[in-house]
């Protein structure tokens, strides 16, 4: 589906489009950053995007334009070489890149309305490299980071079990220590880009019971010992969802992340970003759905005249607005909260905020996509034609929404 230019309500956020004077959050390096994102997204991502999800994988070629154009880069960068030499998106210097930057990626990426797609080109490393990133040694981050950013390395996280689910506290795949290695058994579930990743950034238990026995611990996935196998979902076909075992698999010492025992903390200060992440995709799909819908009631007509001139319609579009811009404006406060706590060094604890945030946009997402398919009615209901992204989204936000 091309753009359009139908300039339907509540298919764009507020504060972007407005004067500096009325936008306290925006500057021109955003607008930039966004502009950037926006004619990758339109002319790489989108004429193809349904045919990838379709196929359940992104083509290789178009992963590598993807990674040069900057988007593999791992944030926060420590220091120049951890990009690899790759220029970074809209040539915004590293040093000058924060958590704004970051959302607009997000959301500008998910205008193509297909998350799988969005998650097959980066899903895995954007949620397995950053501990490497924030808790890695100087060798650690050369060892992996450029090549991750360069396209030549993927990574993928493993925390949810077949059994315990995300329960980190309690999941059951050890690590035993023995001379210079580690001896891993267990199994992963659920493991986005698992099927093409070369490392999995993995919590172990290491110890005893409890949060007080896990480790983090980057697990080369093509050691002997580790099978994986491609698991078969209802939506979000292009994201490599994967099942992975480890038999006896050897990992050497310096594979570990912080110290032994100590992963947990290094785990839940990962959910924020991803947690922000989701939140973002949610309403981006939210406003995919009302675009799509929009359009198409502005040109169906029932009972001698256009589907948008029906008051129940036109109540429907009301009612969006009422679930996507509160979330919005929640985002964006976040936003600004977690951006301020890294400028001053004061450290703000946001958890609580950030899932409930996840939840409330992956609920804005279910609902909004639920009354758009209405409104489109048996075309919201088919694979093909102008109701195709609406159908597929309908079949994503449980994704997006598992832990909520």
């Amino acid at each position: 589906m091309a753009p359009s230019s139908v300039p339907a309500p509540f298919a764009e956020p507020l504060l972007p489009q407005l004067d500096p004077e009325f936008n306290q959050y925006y500057t021109e390096k955003h607008h930039k950053v966004r502009a950037y994102v926006r004619n990758f997204v339109e002319t790489e991502l989108l004429p193809n995007a349904q045919e990838w999800e379709t196929k359940g994988e992104v083509p290789d070629y178009v992963r590598q334009k993807y990674c040069d154009a900057g988007f593999a880069i791992v944030h926060p960068v420590v220091d120049e070489e951890d990009a690899g030499g790759v220029t970074p998106i809209a040539g915004i210097p590293h040093n000058d890149w924060d958590v704004w930057c970051g959302v607009i990626v997000g959301d500008e990426l998910n205008r193509m309305g297909w998350c799988g797609v969005s998650w097959g080109l980066n899903g895995g490393n954007g949620i397995g490299c950053p501990p490497i990133s924030r808790f890695g040694t100087k060798e650690q981050r050369r060892r992996w980071l450029p090549k991750v950013a360069r396209g030549e390395l993927r990574f993928c996280l493993g925390i949810t079990e077949p059994d315990g689910g995300s329960d980190v506290a309690n999941l059951r795949t050890t690590a035993e220590r023995r001379g210079d290695k580690y001896i891993v058994n267990g199994a992963k579930k659920w493991i986005t880009n698992g099927i093409w990743a070369d490392y999995c950034t993995t919590a172990v238990r290491t110890g005893g019971p409890s949060h007080g026995g896990i480790s983090l611990l980057v697990i080369p996935l093509k050691a002997p010992g580790v099978t994986t196998r491609r698991m078969e979902n209802q939506g979000v076909h292009a994201s490599g969802s994967t099942y992975i075992t480890f038999e006896d698999v050897e990992v050497p010492l310096d594979h570990l992340l912080g110290k032994e025992n100590q992963g947990f903390p290094l785990i839940m200060s990962n959910f924020n970003p991803e947690r922000l992440s989701l939140a973002t995709a949610a309403l981006r799909l939210s406003r995919v759905c009302v675009q799509d819908a929009y359009e198409y009631a502005c040109d169906r007509e029932t009972f001698g005249k256009k589907l948008i001139e029906h008051e129940a319609i036109r109540q429907k579009f009301a009612t969006f607005g009422l679930l996507i811009e509160p979330a919005h404006a929640f985002l964006e406060q976040l936003c600004y909260i977690i951006e301020q706590s890294r400028v001053t060094g004061k450290e703000v604890n946001v958890g609580g905020m950030t899932a409930l945030l996840k939840v409330m946009s992956t609920r804005c997402l279910e609902k909004v996509c639920r009354e758009a398919q209405q409104i489109m009615g048996g075309a919201g209901y088919a694979k093909s034609g102008r109701g195709a992204r609406i159908e597929q989204i309908s079949r994503d936000p449980c994704c997006a929404a598992r832990s909520s």
